[in-house]
């Protein structure tokens, strides 16, 4: 059962946050083949992520941080909207992405970001979600079916972490936009 999100806050990502944001992705660079990056990053590398997702407009991040810790509060994980593809017909899609610290895994954090995030991008002009999730990975799967995501189709053994080869299932959720 999830832990109540009481102490739980989320808020736009900031430059503060980089180190900790940077902890977290390259854990899953690591230990999993959630990312197909293979080379854990540097906080510096990952600046440019962070400037390419402002506090407003269709390309986010949103950062969850617990505030019974000292300071700005402990990062517990990040979710993104992001350009889906870089040619300007794709401008009203995005693809997301969610992110948890291995110690707030199952505790709810990913759904609280995902809500924050459908919300926060509820005004945008934008038509479609996409997002990809490396195969096996039920806990993504339900979290992005929970949000009225469906699954489009596959790419059979389309990167190779590890190792192997690794399927990437796609999804898609219409949004609010024409």
């Amino acid at each position: 059962m999830p832990q109540e999100r009481t102490d739980v806050q989320v808020r736009p990502g900031v430059e503060a946050d980089l180190g900790a944001l940077t902890d977290i992705y390259n854990h899953f660079i690591r230990e999993t083949a959630i990312t197909f990056d293979t080379t854990a990053v540097t906080a510096e590398q990952r600046r440019p992520w962070l400037h390419s997702h402002p506090e407003d407009g269709p390309h986010r991040l949103l950062v969850a941080h617990d505030d019974r810790f000292v300071g700005r509060g402990r990062v517990l994980g990040y979710a993104t909207s992001s350009p889906f593809r870089p040619k300007a017909a794709y401008a009203t899609s995005v693809e997301l992405s969610v992110y948890c610290a291995p110690e707030a895994l199952g505790r709810g954090v990913g759904t609280l970001l995902y809500r924050s995030l459908f919300e926060a991008l509820a005004g945008e002009d934008l038509h479609r979600a996409y997002a990809g999730i490396a195969l096996p990975n039920e806990a993504s799967i339900r979290l992005h079916e929970r949000f009225g995501f469906t699954h489009v189709g596959t790419y059979r053994e389309v990167g190779r972490k590890f190792g192997r080869y690794w399927d990437v299932a796609w999804y898609e959720k219409e949004l609010g936009g024409h």
